[in-house]
């Protein structure tokens, strides 16, 4: 069952908690389907096959070479976009900015009722992409993988979690939630793969064995 959190409120009422459970389980499934569906195991593995196989190199990486969270309409940039698709029962100001709602976050099943709770994870990290190519990029080709929309690249996760992803690949960081990781896995191989991202050997032999489950 999802956990239900209010972080820096320690205390609460023990009247709601029945209520707090319930809102979470009917808020997990609507924001965990908000991710654009990744490619099956066996397009994945295909993907994987091909990958290109390189040593990392992060000489030169400065996260502002990504220009992130650009407008997208209005006064909404890509974060209130994605904290709005990923969310339940969201409710944004005139600036765009989330003032309510719940977000449930796929990588350890808890459910958050602050947006600033929330940090909108680059499921394939910027560093990591500067690693594998992004590198030799133009800064508009950067910035449209920073903002990716389509591809199954941004996701709303607990804050902690993603900070504790940094920069890791699947060598070395998975979700805790172990049912996600079939869909974790096959959505960093097609990012990979659409963007022209090289693949180190253990990163390559960590999703191979990921996506033999897939």
């Amino acid at each position: 069952m999802p956990k239900f959190y209010a972080r820096r409120r320690l205390s609460i009422l023990a009247g709601l908690t029945g209520l707090i459970a319930s809102a979470g389980l009917l808020n997990g499934p609507a924001a965990s389907a908000a991710l654009p569906t990744p490619v099956s195991g066996a397009t994945a593995r295909s993907y994987l096959a091909s990958l290109t196989v390189a040593t990392e190199d992060r000489t030169g990486y400065n996260r502002d070479l990504f220009p992130h969270w650009i407008t997208q309409s209005g006064s909404c940039n890509t974060r209130e976009v994605v904290l709005k698709r990923d969310g339940s029962n969201v409710q944004q100001d005139s600036s765009c900015a989330a003032t309510s709602g719940s977000w449930y976050s796929v990588y350890d099943g808890a459910t958050w009722s602050a947006a600033s709770d929330v940090d909108i994870d680059h499921l394939v990290p910027l560093a990591e992409a500067w690693d594998s190519g992004a590198d030799s990029w133009t800064t508009s080709r950067r910035q449209s993988f920073a903002n990716d929309l389509t591809r199954p690249q941004l996701i709303a996760v607990t804050d902690n979690v993603n900070q504790a992803k940094g920069d890791q690949d699947p060598a070395t960081w998975m979700p805790s939630r172990t049912t996600y990781r079939c869909t974790y896995v096959r959505a960093w191989v097609q990012v990979k793969y659409y963007y022209g991202l090289s693949v180190d050997s253990a990163e390559k032999s960590a999703l191979q064995n990921y996506l033999a489950n897939c």
